[in-house]
């Protein structure tokens, strides 16, 4: 008589699924230093990819074509970066007026809690003290911090670029390589799952910078419709801050509702940039993205959703725009698998 059964093949497979999740997790925060300029030079490189080829086709060599779509991306990023330099530094300029209505409103605030609420100034004073008192020492922490990330930073900048040239270069290697690390499957098939992932994903890159843009700008004319200053820079922003589902709006709206406020002393500004970035919100769910974005990753917004999560705790801000992505490549692959094909279902929506 058996007093113990073994355990069966599926509970053995499903352990040993969170046991490589587990590892994973712990390898992909503590190289994270490595694996995120590596991720952004290895998506970049599919976004590439196309450009590449077809200058190879009207006789580039192969690193003159690499070199020229890799500085046309550049130059676009930095015309970017330059209007948004542009727009911060008019509002640097204005920072005295507006500190002068900042400074405005907080007293009445104080007033108004000290005859409304009955919180007294001198206990408005006491909090503030204790609040300056806390925070002070804090302070020679957060500016080591910021030196070291900006550090950082500038390093993986430079390092992104080169990355992808060389990605770009050695990607008949790479390919050698991925067919030593999957031996049970052929040199076609893993070119057919590259490429249609590379095509898939430079479709889908290429709709959301259509879409950032219209929604930019359709946030950049309500504004200014409504006269809030640095309406280009402020709805830009916003724009950019869609890529974190029903927060990043909300973050987004907070710094033009404020000067909108401060600026003209009234509620229905605020109130008025709530319905534009609302409206411009549904637009874009129920029309732009749709018609923008040809082909999409198919990614549920569960899995988006704890994509998002879970790489901010593993990378930070770039796991939670790197992540996103990967489940979507992560789904392309599984799909192209049927020993994956429970994968492909958790990852994918229900199309029936």
């Amino acid at each position: 008589m058996r007093l113990h059964s073994q355990p069966s093949s599926s509970a053995y497979s499903l352990l040993l699924f969170l046991q490589y999740v587990v590892y994973g997790c712990v390898i992909l925060y503590f190289g994270k230093d490595i694996f995120v300029p590596i991720s952004l030079a290895a998506l970049i490189s599919f976004v590439l990819y196309p450009v590449c080829v077809w200058l190879q086709k009207k006789g580039m060599s192969r690193l003159m074509s690499i070199l020229i779509s890799l500085s046309i991306l550049l130059i676009f990023g930095l015309l970017i970066v330059s209007l948004l330099v542009y727009q911060l530094a008019s509002f640097v300029e204005e920072w005295p007026t507006i500190q002068a209505k900042l400074g405005n409103s907080i007293s009445e605030l104080s007033q108004f809690l000290s005859d409304v609420v009955g919180f007294s100034k001198e206990q408005q004073q006491k909090f503030i003290t204790q609040i300056s008192d806390q925070s002070s020492g804090n302070v020679l922490s957060v500016i080591r911090s910021t030196v070291s990330a900006s550090a950082v930073s500038i390093v993986v900048l430079i390092l992104v670029p080169v990355y992808s040239v060389l990605i770009l270069y050695y990607r008949r290697y790479w390919l050698k390589i991925l067919t030593r690390l999957f031996p049970t499957e052929s040199e076609e098939s893993l070119r057919e799952v590259l490429y249609l992932t590379i095509k898939t994903y430079y479709n889908f890159i290429k709709g959301m910078a259509i879409v950032y843009l219209i929604v930019g700008s359709l946030n950049s004319v309500g504004l200014l419709l409504l006269g809030v200053p640095h309406a280009i820079l402020f709805g830009f922003i916003a724009s950019i801050l869609t890529f974190i589902p029903y927060i990043g709006i909300v973050v987004g709206s907070l710094l033009p509702m404020a000067m909108a406020w401060i600026t003209y002393d009234s509620i229905w500004y605020p109130v008025g940039i709530v319905g534009i970035f609302a409206f411009v919100q549904y637009l874009e769910a129920n029309v732009i993205f749709p018609v923008a974005v040809s082909s999409r990753l198919n990614v549920n917004t569960l899995t988006m959703l704890l994509a998002i999560f879970i790489g901010g705790i593993l990378w930070g801000v770039a796991g939670m725009i790197l992540f996103v992505p990967f489940a979507g490549i992560a789904k392309l692959i599984a799909d192209h698998n049927p020993r994956w094909k429970t994968a492909s279902m958790i990852l994918g929506v229900d199309n029936s």
